[in-house]
């Protein structure tokens, strides 16, 4: 028995991927999830297990972990990780469960973002409490953020902006982190843990982004950087009306940006690499936007 936690997330939708590739390998899948809704159903009906609970409660997480031998743990970007992980910690001390931590390249606890600096503390909390862990930090962008970030003004305006600058960005598709940590559960020998830093798939600027959007929209569509200031104040208002950016992630985005504009990207992309993790190619963002 395998527990989820973010199987109903829509960031990258890696939980709900997770979850259809554990029961393509014959897995039995538990996942904790706050309420019922038209997701939990949809995973009911695919025999899925579901109990409902928040990381937040401790008392919820417990039953949860009855009878589990692995489980994956994520967390949204927003406030709260840190408790969240406290609480499971708790649960899970003693039980001998392994457990799989979906991160990120931020996780730092130096990192100008408080939320990779949360992040770090999570894990140590984790690792602290004598939990058998071993954490994925993901060392590139999500191709989802795209759409999520920029989806609206490119409808809109047919512009791309924000303030990672004019360098490169390593990229992965949401269903390639997903496979990762399907991988990390089902096939532990392949990463040497128990913090990781799997890379990105390939290396694109935010001019090469817009030109390959240009090409798929049939219209021009073109970046403009602009300052940390400007974007997030641009993502803040776009938390009001697209549900996967919360004004939180608006403040953790920009401070990575602006780092990366600064600095450059930390780790370079290895598709190779990520290739010999998941066990297939991994897509690219041309892929990725035919299928959207």
């Amino acid at each position: 028995m395998i527990l989820v936690t973010g199987a109903t997330g829509r960031h990258g939708g890696t939980g709900a991927h997770l979850v259809r590739r554990l029961r393509e390998e014959g897995r039995d899948v538990r996942v904790l999830a706050r309420t019922r809704s038209e997701r939990t159903e949809e995973l009911a009906a695919a025999g899925v297990e579901v109990v409902l609970g928040d990381l937040q409660d401790r008392r919820g997480i417990v039953p949860a972990l009855d009878g589990v031998d692995q489980a994956y743990f994520t967390y949204p970007i927003d406030a709260g990780v840190i408790p969240a992980a406290a609480n499971f910690a708790a649960a899970a001390r003693g039980t001998g469960v392994r457990v799989v931590v979906m991160s990120m390249g931020p996780a730092h606890p130096a990192h100008p973002s408080r939320r990779g600096r949360d992040q770090w503390l999570a894990e140590e909390i984790l690792q602290w409490a004598g939990l058998d862990v071993l954490v994925l930090r993901i060392a590139a962008a999500f191709h989802e953020n795209v759409p999520a970030l920029h989806g609206r003004s490119v409808e809109q305006e047919g512009v791309i902006r924000n303030c990672f600058g004019d360098g490169k960005v390593a990229w992965i598709n949401g269903r390639d982190a997903a496979e990762l940590a399907a991988a990390a559960l089902l096939h532990p020998e392949r990463f040497a843990g128990p913090i990781c830093y799997p890379q990105g798939a390939e290396e694109l600027s935010h001019h090469e982004i817009a030109r390959i959007l240009a090409e798929r929209h049939g219209k021009p569509v073109r970046f403009e950087p602009v300052t940390p200031e400007q974007w997030r104040r641009e993502l803040v208002e776009l938390s009001t009306v697209e549900g996967v950016v919360n004004a939180d992630m608006a403040g953790h985005i920009t401070e990575v940006a602006a780092r990366v504009a600064q600095h450059g990207s930390t780790m370079a992309a290895d598709a190779q690499a990520l290739q010999a993790l998941i066990g297939r190619e991994p897509l690219t963002f041309r892929e990725y936007v035919r299928l959207i």
